[in-house]
C-alpha cells in the first residue's frame, strides 16, 4: 500500500510541475504574431519573389527580371511590420493556460485567395497543423 502511495505521490509531482513548465512556456501573442510575419514573409519571398520573374520572362528581359526578384525581396522585408499588424487583426487566440490555439484568416484582396491557418502554440514553439486555402 505505501508503494502504491510513494508512486502516486511522483506521479502528482511530475504531472504538477510540467503542468507549471507548459504554463510557463506558452507563447504570447506577440510572439505568434511575430513567428507568422516571419513565416509569411519567407512564404512570400521563396514562392512569390522567385515565380514572379518566371511567369514574366517572355515579356522582361533576364537582368531585369533578377531585378524584379531583388526588389520583391527588399519590399517585402520593408512591409514585415504591417505584416505582423495584419497577422494580429486577423488572428484569434484561444488559450488554455497550458498551451494556446491561434486562428488566422488571411484576406489579402480581391485577386489572391483567403488562407486559414490553425497553430498550436506550446512549450515555446508553434506547430502549424491546418492550412487551407479557401
Amino acid at each position: 500500500m505505501k508503494i502504491v502511495q510513494v508512486v502516486a505521490a511522483i506521479a502528482g509531482v511530475t504531472l504538477g510541475g510540467l503542468g507549471v513548465s507548459m504554463a510557463l512556456t506558452n507563447p504570447s501573442r506577440d510572439a505568434y504574431e511575430e513567428y507568422a510575419a516571419a513565416q509569411l514573409s519567407a512564404y512570400l519571398k521563396q514562392e512569390v519573389c522567385t515565380q514572379a520573374p518566371q511567369q514574366l520572362q517572355d515579356i522582361l528581359p533576364s537582368d531585369l527580371g533578377n531585378s524584379l526578384e531583388s526588389e520583391c525581396k527588399t519590399l517585402v522585408d520593408t512591409v514585415r511590420p504591417q505584416m505582423k499588424a495584419i497577422v494580429g487583426r486577423s488572428t484569434e487566440r484561444q488559450n488554455f493556460i497550458v498551451f494556446s490555439i491561434y486562428r488566422t484568416n488571411l484576406s489579402v484582396g480581391l485577386l489572391v485567395p483567403n488562407y486559414e491557418f490553425e497553430t498550436l502554440a506550446i512549450f515555446d514553439q508553434f506547430i502549424i497543423y491546418q492550412a487551407q486555402k479557401q
